[in-house]
């Protein structure tokens, strides 16, 4: 199981590689069977992830609204309408495939689920808005390209250094940028043309809320460059701020699951 904080880098090590090696599969993806339950934990954390093997998926008193975003690839803030439940209840979820799937079909037969099971409607809508733009630094990438097979590892950890990537796809890193920058309201867009997996450790500075002062950390963290810096200088990437696309997903209609 994955534990997080919400408010704090609140999905950084919950999110799984997006791309993989894709199998031809006819049909409408589904899991064989699922059980979902109202969480009965009482704390903030919480953690939802594909175990090895890649037969089932689990879930530990997470929002559904976190998990549409995690399976849909968009940040939260972009997810709009639905009712307040969908945000501050949580679930237990346990689901099972009738075979080995790549994480791709599994994120498939998640969004099937909450189809099924909660009635998920939406419709998208693009606005012009802020942005980020990732692309790759002109002194050139310092990444080490990962080509080994999926291994339904979390592409991204926390460590005393900061956070450790293993096999990192750019658009996992550019959710990763999104979730840790929220309070600038941007999407990261992806225009490094890099279409691999990487390995690497990113060490920054915490992303603070804009009334709290630097001077609150320790001096091993205020000494740590910005993440901005710390892209270019350790990842040989750079963010750009700039105005681009961004989608929107609005909720039509959603219910709380039947009992299992």
């Amino acid at each position: 199981m994955v534990h997080c904080r919400w408010k704090m880098f609140a999905a950084a090590g919950l999110l799984f590689a997006f791309l993989a090696p894709c199998q031809e599969t006819p049909g409408r993806l589904e899991f064989e069977v699922a059980s979902i339950r109202p969480s009965t934990a009482n704390t903030p954390n919480g953690g939802i992830k594909a175990l090895p093997g890649g037969r089932e998926y689990t879930s530990r008193n997470v929002p559904i609204k976190l998990i549409i975003s995690l399976m849909y690839k968009v940040p939260m803030r972009q997810i709009e309408g639905g009712p307040d439940w969908l945000a501050n209840d949580r679930y237990d979820i346990e689901a099972k495939a009738d075979h080995a799937y790549n994480i791709d079909d599994l994120h498939v037969m998640f969004q099937n689920l909450l189809a099924d099971r909660f009635k998920l409607k939406f419709h998208k809508e693009v606005r012009q808005g802020n942005v980020y733009a990732l692309t790759v630094d002109s002194p050139g990438l310092k990444m080490k390209v990962n080509e080994s097979p999926q291994d339904f590892s979390i592409p991204m950890n926390p460590s005393p250094e900061g956070f450790v990537g293993r096999r990192v796809p750019m658009p996992y890193l550019c959710w990763f940028l999104g979730q840790t920058l929220q309070a600038d309201a941007r999407p990261v867009i992806d225009k490094t043309g890099l279409t691999g997996n990487y390995d690497f450790t990113l060490t920054f500075a915490p992303v603070l809320p804009p009334d709290v002062s630097r001077d609150n950390l320790s001096p091993e963290l205020r000494d740590r460059p910005s993440i901005f810096n710390a892209l270019r200088e350790q990842l040989g990437l750079k963010l750009t701020a700039e105005r681009g696309p961004v989608e929107y997903y609005v909720i039509d209609s959603v219910e709380r699951p039947s009992d299992n």
